[in-house]
């Protein structure tokens, strides 16, 4: 993966806990099922706290669509140049060849024991 690849996993980790943690620590608002079990009236960073972690939660939320991004490009795997190239007919026909050849060379007794095939 290389060091790049390291960095970026291990902030991706950084910002996943982190974001768990931001809508944790967020309010319910007064929409939801969360409003009906009271609690509320108290702001755990003042007046500013809803506007202050909802732009926190858009910044990690951006950042982690971003590593993830950049974690799937960088672990991407590439095509083979064989299975780029589109194959002819005469070469499924040399390729298949070879196999038919064994298929026949085999013998059909093959769940016989080494003592009753001789």
């Amino acid at each position: 993966m290389g060091a790049i690849g390291i960095i970026l996993l291990v902030a991706f980790v950084i910002v996943c806990i982190l974001l768990v943690l931001l809508v944790l620590v967020q309010d319910d608002g007064q929409s939801g099922m969360g409003g009906l079990l009271g609690g509320r009236g108290s702001a755990a960073f003042g007046s500013h706290s809803a506007t202050v972690l909802t732009k926190a939660t858009t910044v990690l939320v951006v950042f982690f669509f971003a590593i993830t991004v950049l974690l799937a490009v960088l672990n991407k795997k590439p095509k083979a140049v064989e299975d780029l190239a589109p194959t002819t007919s005469v070469e499924s026909e040399a390729e298949e060849t070879p196999a038919a050849d064994d298929a026949a060379q085999t013998d059909s007794s093959w769940w016989k024991t080494a003592e009753e095939s001789k």
